[in-house]
């Protein structure tokens, strides 16, 4: 294996390598410059998705004629896909092709799915003929064929994406070592400017890509988030010779799977007493491959079983201290993942119901028309703003007083992320009872008409959404980072994207639901007819659905156990080594000495 030349202490020591497997130095790759290429990345990627998710629900409204239930739920099972196959990208990457060629690979897939999608809303052929009855019932329905192309455009995309999210903010991630000090504080306030830097393509799509769509046309409101991702894989390659690496380190699933089966079948064997007569390869054997020993701790001790020795080696009865270690850190996070599930649901409604609820509001600024979706700008510049605010003002603040170098924990900030997606339910439900009340002042509800209030005053809901996510998406997607396993950190990212998935399901689960239920039992919540629905109930449920989960969030937290810096296991690892060496030595001399 080659070495770049070099000092020996400019290597990095997390184990990261070129593309040819050679070790590499951090003064020639990794660090800001790499992240350059990956975070500009993202910007036309991001530009790319919110250009097609943003308005999505207006345009299965609007050209393929579905009523406000299919419409929103067609959105949320789709955005859900998005956020759920990262899983599968996140195994391919860390078993098999390691980060750069899955990514690279399903950034291939991603842009076919763009190209066809944008077909699909070019070609008359694939869609229906445009339909201005008030009614959307009545307007006829998109054939199979257009019905195929056009989720069968969107579900190839979202393969592609199932490769690029969980590994391109891991890309970036790895660019810093944990074990160079400045390095290290580089990286807690990396995943702050890497939201802030993407949410610019965000902002983007959510003004121009959005106002082109509603205003010029959708042919080339699909094809210019097209042309921006073709930018963007040619900007990422473009970064190639200045990227680290991780070496893939085998199925994380199996290695999770060996442990959970080797404890069940020695259920009754009896722990030793003394953790270090549990098995174990020596400091050296890891030094040599470049991974990490995770030292033993007490928690969920049924798991220590699959270490305890009894004479066979079999993988399936055998499992070291370190594979049972990772196995806990990522089970451990389980309950976490499961409390950000109900404000995943919270953002669900952003491109769906808020959007909608623009719908029947009068947008004009004088001659300009704003496009409904366009208030998620609001959310993207509010989520930039707070996010500056808290790298720069607030973490000050607040590390003089606590003495975390990230100001608050990961937790903390999440916790408070919680508590502002309760507020905006609140919000969102008094606003939507206003202007209920004002469409039945003005006599708008029966028809359907446009209530006369300005769309501006659902800014107070997309404008908290903004800060919520400033504390709640930029801390759990650090969370699932920082306290994966070093070889498991493409499924730890992917954690952050599956919340997001399952939220985006259950809201399409609970938007059935509540919509079936109420027509059932009187009057329906979620109607065709916004003036003649009743959101701010749903609203308000979701209120209440906030507040429990925030109880339940409390409740495990206290549980909850952090990993142990990864260097600082490498400092036991140095000593341990240290100690190793020297008792070398004096084996070494002491035979001399015999001799």
């Amino acid at each position: 294996m080659g070495v770049e030349q070099g000092r020996i202490d400019d290597y990095t020591q997390d184990g990261t390598v070129d593309l040819r497997g050679n070790p590499v130095r951090r003064s020639k790759r990794g660090g800001w410059r790499a992240c350059s290429f990956v975070v500009v990345y993202e910007v036309f990627e991001r530009m790319a998705f919110y250009g097609i998710s943003s308005n999505l629900v207006l345009y299965l409204t609007n050209k393929l004629h579905q009523g406000t239930v299919k419409s929103s739920n067609n959105v949320t099972n789709w955005v859900g896909t998005i956020w759920v196959t990262p899983v599968l990208g996140a195994y391919v990457a860390d078993a098999y092709l390691g980060r750069y060629w899955t990514f690279l690979i399903c950034s291939l897939i991603y842009l076919s799915g763009m190209c066809l999608l944008t077909l699909a809303v070019s070609l008359p052929s694939l869609k229906p003929p445009p339909c201005k009855l008030a009614n959307i019932a009545d307007c006829q329905k998109a054939s199979p064929l257009q019905l195929g192309v056009f989720f069968g455009a969107l579900y190839v995309l979202a393969v592609g994406t199932g490769g690029t999210k969980p590994n391109i903010s891991t890309i970036g991630a790895d660019q810093f070592d944990e074990f160079e000090p400045k390095e290290k504080m580089q990286k807690l306030s990396f995943f702050n400017w890497w939201m802030f830097s993407i949410f610019f393509g965000t902002l983007f799509a959510n003004t121009v890509l959005v106002y082109i769509q509603d205003n010029v046309g959708w042919t080339l409101g699909y094809a210019l988030p097209t042309m921006g991702l073709m930018i963007s894989i040619g900007i990422f390659l473009a970064g190639t010779p200045f990227y680290r690496h991780k070496v893939p380190a085998g199925s994380p699933f199996t290695r999770m799977a060996r442990v959970i089966v080797a404890a069940f079948r020695k259920y009754k064997v009896t722990l030793p007493s003394d953790p270090k007569l549990l098995h174990e390869h020596n400091v050296e054997e890891y030094a040599k491959k470049g991974k990490f020993r995770i030292e033993y701790t007490p928690g969920m001790r049924f798991l220590n079983k699959a270490s305890v020795k009894t004479g066979t080696n079999d993988p399936w009865m055998l499992s070291t201290v370190t594979q049972v270690e990772e196995t806990k850190q990522m089970l451990r996070m389980i309950p976490i993942l499961i409390a950000t599930f109900v404000p995943s649901t919270m953002v669900a409604q952003i491109n769906t119901l808020f959007v909608k609820q623009g719908t029947t509001l009068d947008r004009h600024v004088g001659s300009f028309k704003i496009p409904p979706a366009s208030l998620y700008g609001f959310v993207t510049i509010s989520l930039l703003v707070c996010v500056v605010l808290y790298d720069q003002v607030f973490v000050k603040i607040m590390r003089r007083w606590t003495k975390n170098p990230r100001g608050v924990t990961l937790l903390q900030r999440m916790g408070i992320g919680l508590v502002l997606h309760t507020i905006i339910m609140v919000v969102a439900s008094l606003t939507e009872r206003y202007r209920l009340s004002v469409a039945r002042k003005h006599g708008v509800v029966e028809s359907g008409g446009q209530v006369p209030l300005s769309i501006f005053i659902l800014l107070p809901q997309f404008i908290l959404m903004g800060t919520a996510d400033a504390f709640m998406e930029v801390s759990k997607i650090e969370f699932f980072y920082d306290q994966a396993p070093e070889s498991m950190k493409s499924l730890g990212t992917s954690y952050s994207a599956f919340t997001l998935g399952a939220g985006n399901f259950i809201s399409s689960f609970l938007l059935s639901t509540v919509s079936h239920i109420t027509k059932e039992h009187g009057h329906g919540w979620i109607l065709n007819n916004l003036n003649a629905s009743h959101l701010d109930y749903y609203y308000a449920f979701f209120a209440i659905l906030n507040f429990f989960n925030f109880l339940f969030f409390l409740f495990v937290i206290k549980f909850y156990v952090y990993k142990v810096e990864v260097s600082d296991s490498l400092h036991v690892l140095t000593e341990e080594l240290k100690v190793m060496r020297l008792r070398a030595d004096d084996e070494q001399e002491s035979s001399k000495t015999r001799t």
